[in-house]
């Protein structure tokens, strides 16, 4: 199934009339992707991805007022953190058919645990790319875009941020929520998957919800690293294409 027939099948389920004729609607609180901006090595590791964190997109409303203030959207579609059942979830998934086992924190982040157990039992992650991947001071591959640019999601977004480290210290093998710079109510499907112990700094509305790590298999997302990006820099989409599938969580 094209990500495109994936995303309006799973919007229609949502009850979004207008998505039944397969047209997506996009998350207007995520829009284009800041690239361009690399980053420096530094001392420490002391460094922000595109200066502003994992996932960085620039909402339109932030294109027209910097006086926009940080809200959900579409909230009456956000899975209930009941969902996360305050326990541990374990589950796997994977990527270009290498089996990846991993642990969901439904008591220490039950939003965005809720979120990816809904999203993952709805098949929406069936077939998505991981389109980005940084090798330089900070250490993940990020996925759970339909789109596969960096500007989609589900058509909606939540917060606040959960579990996020104090210390800013991201180890290896945790999965983390990608989310608009400034802006802890603007996370949707996209995570990623910290592949190399990194530090990356909180901005204006803090760090980035921790919701579960990796158990087994974190050698396939480095052997996917170690390939490197299609166009040789430190981030960019990975030089092979990675796509998530078989994904389990019980």
């Amino acid at each position: 199934m094209k990500n495109d027939d994936k995303l309006a099948s799973f919007k229609a389920k949502q009850g979004i009339k207008v998505e039944r004729e397969g047209i997506r609607r996009k998350d207007n609180r995520l829009a284009l992707i800041v690239s361009g901006a690399a980053i420096a090595l530094a001392v420490a590791g002391q460094l922000l991805y595109f200066s502003v964190g994992p996932g960085f997109v620039t909402p339109i409303e932030e294109l027209i007022s910097e006086e926009a203030t940080p809200t959900q959207t579409n909230s009456d579609l956000v899975p209930d953190p009941s969902i996360a059942e305050g326990r541990t979830w374990t589950g796997s998934l994977n990527l270009n058919d290498q089996s990846i086992g991993v642990e969901l924190y439904g008591d220490l982040a039950p939003q965005a645990t809720a979120n990816f157990v809904s999203l993952a039992k709805d098949g929406y992650f069936e077939g998505v790319s991981c389109h980005r991947l940084t090798t330089a001071g900070i250490y993940v591959l990020q996925c759970g875009d339909p789109e596969g640019t960096g500007t989609g999601g589900p058509g909606y977004t939540f917060g606040p941020i959960e579990n996020a480290p104090m210390d800013d210290m991201y180890g290896e093998g945790l999965l983390a929520m990608a989310r608009v710079g400034g802006d802890g109510y603007s996370m949707g499907s996209q995570f990623f998957i910290v592949y190399g112990s990194s530090q990356i700094l909180s901005d204006a509305a803090g760090g980035y919800t921790v919701f579960g790590k990796v158990t087994s298999g974190l050698d396939a997302v480095k052997a996917i690293a170690a390939v490197g990006t299609a166009d040789g820099s430190s981030d960019g989409a990975p030089i092979n294409a990675v796509s998530l599938s078989g994904i389990s969580v019980e």
